[in-house]
């Protein structure tokens, strides 16, 4: 053997070693032995889109519980304390009586005299009703409020019971798509488990490829040492070995990404190893687990009856409430308040005493008609009419798709389930022709060619019968999705 063949021999050799060494070094991890319904389970727990529909049920919820509270009595309190620095009326309080003398009128003097004492005590204010002005409540130095506020709407041109029809409507859409959101992360991850299974499968069949290849230089080889084979034979077994190898690697990038997409939506760590519990190379195929029920019998529900159509149903309502509410701005409204309060001014010292406080006590009702707003009402209904318009026909088109989608499901699944019939025969033929022209290469009937030939069909043929799996698996899941997903 000569020195270029040792280190063409030991380059090969080294090549192996290091295809091989992935596998070792992911085999010495314990992997997570995976289902495709534990896969269904944690993707629902932990989905970030799924979080996002429940949170949108919630505030839905908070949005019906604010428009059913239109309805009830709206009782407020308010308590407050005023302290008065400075104040113009200050200088009312600094006199206290009479700025002159008291009125006294004697009677034994002269009836002039009498009426002189009489214009005098009323000219200073000496005759008339004596007034506390400490007891008014203009520039008192501490003043304490407590109000208790009532309104109650009585008449409001349909207003709220719109409201509360826009708000159920609400709700209801809320709760399809959150089970929407929860059909298209089942879809999204069992997609994903497959398409892992199927990068999987595609690494072995490469690996297994490379592994013939590198058999058949092995053999040539020899036999060109040996004088049997001429040198043409031997650079195309090596050609052919060496062309092996990128699609190795490139197989195991899309294994790898493949695996990385299954954690993000199963959340798991980005290193955890997983060992997928599924077959793609089996002579039989039975439907997945957690879809097996739906596709025994497959319900065929009206188009109506599906969450896109419920959905887009809901929106319809949605805009015909806002549609009443922009009519009911040109009506009256009719509304009962009443506030009780009482205040308190403290006669010494800081804290008022009982006899301090004061009430004030009103009821009332108020109507309100708007009478002329520059075509602002008129512009608000005719844009909730375009809106309901648009929703309406949005309802038809949804209608439309759900029966195409529907159709076009069973129309994949039968083509799958064709796909994969056929893959059969075609693998066992690819298999037959690959050992015949493996015998007759190695009995020097045939040519590097033919065994190439052969090789690269029995691969084709292979990756097909994955991908054909796959396709099945995914179509099957699809279908069940569809004929099942509930309507709340």
């Amino acid at each position: 053997m000569t020195i270029t063949r040792r280190f063409t021999f030991i380059g090969a050799a080294l090549s192996l070693i290091a295809l091989a060494a992935p596998a070792r070094a992911a085999a010495q991890t314990p992997a997570m032995r995976l289902s495709l319904a534990e896969a269904l389970r944690l993707a629902q727990d932990k989905s970030e889109a799924v979080a996002v529909a429940r949170a949108g049920e919630s505030r839905a919820d908070a949005g019906l519980q604010r428009a059913r509270s239109d309805r009830f009595p709206q009782v407020s309190f308010l308590g407050s304390y005023d302290r008065t620095l400075a104040s113009e009326f200050s200088a009312a309080f600094d006199a206290s009586g009479p700025v002159c003398s008291p009125f006294s009128v004697d009677a034994t003097r002269p009836l002039t005299d009498r009426v002189s004492e009489i214009e005098r005590a009323a000219s200073c204010g000496s005759i008339g009703p004596s007034f506390n002005l400490g007891k008014l409540p203009f520039g008192q130095r501490n003043a304490y409020r407590a109000t208790f506020a009532f309104s109650q709407a009585l008449y409001a041109g349909g207003r709220i019971d719109a409201q509360q029809t826009q708000a159920e409507f609400g709700r209801q859409s809320s709760a399809l798509i959150t089970t929407s959101t929860e059909a298209q992360v089942a879809l999204d991850v069992t997609r994903a488990f497959f398409d892992a299974a199927l990068s999987d499968r595609l690494v072995t069949i490469a690996e297994s490829a490379y592994q013939q290849a590198s058999a058949a230089y092995d053999q040539v080889r020899l036999s060109f040492e040996a004088g049997r084979q001429p040198e043409f034979e031997l650079l195309r077994a090596q050609v052919s070995r060496d062309n092996q190898r990128p699609l190795v690697i490139r197989r195991r990038a899309d294994r790898d990404t493949a695996y990385l997409r299954l954690r993000q939506l199963l959340e798991l760590p980005a290193g955890t190893p997983l060992d997928l519990d599924v077959d793609l190379d089996g002579t039989t195929l039975p439907a997945p687990a957690p879809f097996a029920e739906a596709l025994v019998a497959p319900q065929s529900r009206p188009a109506s009856d599906h969450v896109s159509v419920k959905t887009a149903e809901a929106l319809v309502g949605v805009r015909e409430a806002a549609v009443t509410i922009a009519h009911s701005q040109r009506l009256p409204t009719v509304s009962l308040s009443s506030s009780l309060g009482s205040v308190g001014y403290p006669s010494s010292g800081l804290i008022p005493g009982t006899d301090d406080f004061r009430t004030n006590w009103s009821v009332g009702a108020s109507v309100q008609v708007p009478i002329f707003t520059g075509q602002r009402l008129r512009a608000g209904e005719l844009s909730a009419r375009a809106d309901l318009a648009e929703a309406q026909a949005v309802l038809k088109q949804t209608k439309e798709l759900v029966e195409l989608n529907a159709e076009t499901a069973k129309q994949d699944l039968a083509a799958a389930e064709a796909v994969w019939d056929a893959s059969a025969g075609t693998i066992q033929q690819a298999e037959r022709a690959y050992q015949i022209a493996e015998l007759r290469n190695r009995e020097g009937l045939s040519t590097q060619l033919e065994l190439s030939d052969s090789r690269l069909a029995l691969q084709f043929a292979q990756a097909n019968r994955a991908q054909a799996a796959r396709d099945v698996q995914v179509a099957r899941a699809r279908v069940a999705l569809l004929s099942q997903l509930p309507v709340r």
